[in-house]
């Protein structure tokens, strides 16, 4: 099946947060050649392999497109402090690149997002929250809350 382009603002729940970092719901097969025709070099994906958007082959795709994919599986239900160590190392290692991060909301991924402007680049809070954090905090089980509450000693970053 031939993947054609489609433009990345099509992308569910997508939001550029920097000049090189872009967030977003689940992309469709067809949207990771608009993606890598963007430039981004790296996809990051926080969503579960079983979840119902998923993408079967999104490592193969992706990678068929010369980025570089990166999956950390983090269950909705139960977020934890090693998958938001793993995170924070991947984010390092691609500091100054074209980053692509996602989920099935963009909801995981603005949590995760949160601590890395927060606390790994020493943000503001208002800069660290994006507008997916905003809409979604209302709705936030306490799972997600206690996440949101780490600190950088409890990240031990």
């Amino acid at each position: 099946m031939e993947l054609k382009e489609i433009v990345v603002d099509s992308v569910v729940d997508y939001v550029q947060l920097t000049g090189r970092v872009a967030t977003s719901g689940q992309p469709r097969r067809e949207q990771f050649v608009g993606i890598a025709k963007e430039g981004y070099v790296a996809v990051i994906n926080l969503a579960m392999a079983d979840s119902s958007h998923a993408v079967r082959d999104e490592a193969a795709i992706v990678t068929g497109l010369g980025m570089c994919y990166y999956h950390i599986p983090v269950p909705f239900d139960a977020p934890n402090v090693d998958q938001l160590r793993e995170f924070m190392g991947v984010m390092r290692s691609l500091e100054g690149k074209k980053i692509w991060v996602h989920c099935v909301r963009n909801w995981r991924v603005s949590a995760f997002m949160y601590h890395y402007f927060r606390h790994e680049k020493g943000g503001s809070l208002a800069a660290a929250c994006s507008p997916m954090l905003d809409e979604w905090l209302p709705l936030m089980s306490d799972a997600w809350k206690a996440f949101l509450a780490m600190t950088p000693d409890d990240i031990d970053i």
